[in-house]
């Protein structure tokens, strides 16, 4: 059975020359990820922490929560890591993270939601040929309306419309794995936490759009597996395109080796305070 995932299927979207690069060819960019992406891993991995240590019958403080972000941040920082943005430093992205915490800390504490998993693994088989794989950033199943709910974490500066959720295909996706896990009776809620905006946003899916939703999977899968020429498709997305300096479409040919990076141990100023420089 062949696995794909929903960032695979969206890159083939987004650019079919990206999706060669990368799945295909398995080439390994000079820039594996950008400051966006460094940012978003310090903070889903602090708000899995907090609700880890929820579920362990503990509630850790406000600084305790911060702390960890801050060694999170540091253990896998690299001066070396790509910032699309030029008026903007890595501090501006390290303190970034320092507001989405305390924003939703303050907000969602003392976290008591129903939550059942972190990073749940889930595998939702489309047919006998395809699967899909992906991970749930919070499993939780709703104490007041007994629906399974399906948290997601954005740290990106972008809100999107309701009618932009109500067509996202990854979390709907999902809805169909935890339907084929628990039961295809069960009531399943799309969650974004829009960290950037402390907002969060809801969506659910009818039965007959989760139907839908998952021949249209199968039939863009087909399409991947039958496509014969990858074409660059040039956006704004491109800017953080960790293969850029080798694409086509931008004057550039193509590399196959990897530079080696060094990990800089280079600390932050401390940040007790929670201030902006």
């Amino acid at each position: 059975m062949k696995v794909y995932s929903h960032s695979k299927l969206s890159v083939f979207e987004q650019c079919p020359l990206k999706f060669k690069y990368r799945y295909i060819d398995k080439i390994i960019p000079e820039i594996e990820k950008s400051i966006e992406a460094h940012l978003g891993k310090a903070v889903h991995s602090t708000l899995e922490w907090l609700y880890t240590s929820v579920k362990e019958k503990t509630i850790p403080t406000l600084d305790e929560t911060i702390i960890y972000y801050s060694k999170i941040w540091q253990k896998d920082f690299s001066p070396k890591i790509k910032i699309v943005k030029e008026e903007l430093t890595h501090k501006d992205y390290f303190n970034k993270g320092i507001q989405f915490l305390i924003e939703y800390y303050t907000k969602h504490r003392p976290f008591e939601d129903g939550t059942l998993e972190l990073e749940k693994k889930i595998i939702l088989n489309l047919n006998e040929k395809y699967r899909i794989i992906g991970y749930i950033d919070r499993l939780v199943k709703n104490l007041q309306t007994g629906e399974y709910e399906i948290h997601d974490y954005k740290t990106a500066n972008n809100l999107p419309k309701q009618e932009d959720v109500d067509n996202d295909r990854q979390l709907a996706l999902y809805a169909l794995a935890i339907k084929q896990l628990f039961g295809e009776e069960e009531k399943v809620c799309l969650v974004w936490h829009y960290l950037a905006h402390n907002k969060k946003i809801t969506s659910k899916r009818t039965d007959e759009q989760l139907k839908q939703l998952k021949q249209e999977t199968i039939e863009l899968i087909k399409k991947i597996e039958s496509t014969q020429e990858f074409p660059a498709c040039k956006s704004k997305l491109c800017d953080w395109c960790e293969y850029k300096e080798m694409c086509s479409a931008h004057g550039n040919s193509q590399a196959t080796q990897k530079t080696e990076i060094k990990i800089d141990s280079e600390k932050y100023p401390t940040i007790s305070k929670y201030i902006r420089d």
